[in-house]
C-alpha cells in the first residue's frame, strides 16, 4: 500500500509500505479521510518528541472496513467507521472506572515517542482494535467524520467544566479546537462567548461559529477588555486551547475570582504559571485530554447539523501531495485551518 512516511524531521516521502494485518480482535480500514492535526504540524519537525522517525502519522480519520480478524463479529466488510485517536486496553484501573483517555497502556495513532510507536492512518490502511470503532451516521460524509475526534476533544473539555446558564466564558485559541468549542459552547447556554486569537481569519470564523465577542491580543490588551466586557468582574470559565505562556496566562488572568480554567492546549511540555493570582483568586485548573467515550455524541451532533464540520475544512487534497500541505501548514500560510488528504 501507499502511505506517506516522516522519513526524518520535515521530510516525508509517499513510498510503498507493507498492508498492515489485523489481529484477532482488530479490524483493517480502508482509509478514505485523513485530517491534518496540528499536533503533527507541530510534532513533524521533533520540536514535541512524539513523533519520532520513521513514522505514518495521522489520528483523524474515517474509511470503510476492509477485514475482519478472527475474533471480530459484530463488524463487517463494507461498513463505514471512525475509530478513536486513543488504542485503550479496556482492562487497567482507569478503564474499567471509563477514564478510558487516562489508559496505563495508552496508544495514539500515529504517535513515535520514547515508550511506543503507532503507525496512523496516513496511508491507504490502517489496522485498529475492534472496541475503538464507531459506525458512521447515514449521510454523514467520511472527510467530516475525519473530524469527529477534535469535536470530541472540545465536548469532553465541556463536559470537564460545564459552564452555568448565561455564564461568560472565554475560548482563548481559535485553532480547530478552540473553534470546535466555540460551535458546542453555543449550545450550552453561555450569556458571553467570547473568543481569543491573533489571527483575523480565525477570529472572523470564531464569529460565525457563535462567538459574540471577538478579541485580537495584538490588536488591544485582551485581558482588560474581557474585565470590561463583564464590568469589571472577570469571566467565569476559560478554556486554554493554544498551550503556550503566555495564552495560558492570559487565561487565568481573565476569569473572575472563584471562576476556572481548562487547559487543552498542548504545544509546549512547560509553560509559567501566574501562581499568586490562581492561589490569591481561588481558581480551579482542570487539564483536558483527548475524549473520554464523547464519539457517539458527537457522531449525532455533526450528523444532524448541531455541530457543523464544513467550515473548518480548508481544503482536501490527494495523500501524495500531503508533504506539500504539511509545509503550508507549518509555515502558517493564512486561511487555512484544516486540511484533509484522502489516499
Amino acid at each position: 500500500m501507499k502511505a506517506l512516511v516522516l522519513k526524518e524531521y520535515k521530510r516525508f516521502a509517499y513510498e510503498e509500505v507493507p498492508v498492515p494485518e489485523p489481529g484477532p480482535d482488530e479490524v483493517l480500514i480502508a482509509v478514505k479521510a485523513c485530517g491534518i492535526c496540528g499536533s503533527d504540524v507541530h510534532g513533524m519537525d521533533g520540536s514535541t518528541g512524539r513523533r519520532r522517525p520513521p513514522i505514518i502519522m495521522g489520528h483523524e480519520a474515517a474509511g470503510t472496513i476492509a477485514r475482519v480478524g478472527s475474533g471480530v463479529s459484530a463488524w463487517r466488510a463494507g461498513d463505514r467507521v471512525t475509530f478513536d485517536s486513543t488504542i485503550y486496553c479496556g482492562h487497567c484501573e482507569f478503564c474499567k472506572r471509563g477514564l478510558i483517555n487516562l489508559c496505563d497502556r495508552r496508544r495514539v495513532l500515529g504517535v513515535s515517542c520514547e515508550d511506543y510507536r503507532q503507525n496512523g492512518a496516513f496511508a491507504e490502511f490502517v489496522a485498529v482494535p475492534q472496541h475503538i470503532l464507531y459506525r458512521l451516521p447515514d449521510g454523514l460524509t467520511f472527510e467530516q467524520a475525519a473530524l469527529v475526534e477534535p469535536f470530541a476533544i472540545a465536548l469532553h473539555a465541556i463536559r470537564r467544566s460545564p459552564p452555568v446558564l448565561n455564564d461568560t466564558v472565554v475560548v482563548v485559541g481559535a485553532g480547530m479546537i478552540g473553534l470546535a468549542l466555540v460551535q458546542a459552547l453555543r449550545r450550552s447556554g453561555c450569556g458571553r462567548l467570547v473568543a481569543v486569537d491573533i489571527a483575523p481569519e480565525r477570529l472572523a470564523l470564531a464569529s460565525k461559529a457563535g462567538a459574540t465577542q471577538c478579541l485580537n491580543p495584538a490588536a488591544c490588551d485582551a485581558a482588560k477588555a474581557i474585565l470590561d466586557l463583564t464590568h469589571g468582574s472577570g469571566a467565569d470559565l476559560a478554556f486554554e486551547a493554544v498551550g503556550v505562556s503566555a495564552t495560558v496566562d492570559l487565561a487565568l488572568r481573565c476569569v473572575r475570582k472563584g471562576g476556572a480554567v481548562t487547559l487543552i492546549g498542548n504545544v509546549a511540555p512547560k509553560v509559567e504559571l501566574p501562581l499568586q493570582v490562581a492561589v490569591t483568586r481561588e481558581l480551579t485548573i482542570r487539564g483536558s485530554c483527548a475524549s473520554q467515550g464523547e464519539y457517539p455524541a458527537c457522531l449525532d451532533m455533526l450528523a444532524r447539523g448541531a455541530l457543523d464540520a464544513a467550515p473548518l475544512i480548508s481544503a482536501t487534497a490527494p495523500l501524495v501531495e500531503g508533504a506539500t500541505w504539511f509545509d503550508r501548514l507549518y509555515r502558517k500560510e493564512p486561511g487555512l485551518m484544516k486540511v484533509v488528504l484522502k489516499p
